[in-house]
């Protein structure tokens, strides 16, 4: 039987023009995909790939900066 890994996510965007270096999207994110940056003092997406579409990311920052856009491989099928 063969497994194939799904990845949730297709792409992180962060607006570093609008982002205030609070570091909440880093402390929200739990699988430690968005990391710091210490050059630059912003966040980055260092490992997109580990990301399972939670969102806390995108409802800790209070700049609103980050969009998490999903790999959706198929339309979801309709309730009704």
């Amino acid at each position: 039987m063969e497994t194939k890994t799904l990845n949730w996510v297709k792409e992180i965007k962060i607006d570093l023009a609008c982002c205030k270096s609070c570091k909440s999207c880093m402390n929200a994110c739990f699988v430690d995909v968005i990391r710091w940056d210490e050059k630059t003092k912003k966040p980055v997406v260092a490992y997109p790939e580990d990301c399972v579409w939670c969102l806390a990311c995108e409802c800790a920052c209070p700049q609103n900066c980050i969009e998490v856009i999903p790999n959706i491989p198929e339309p979801l099928r309709s309730s009704y």
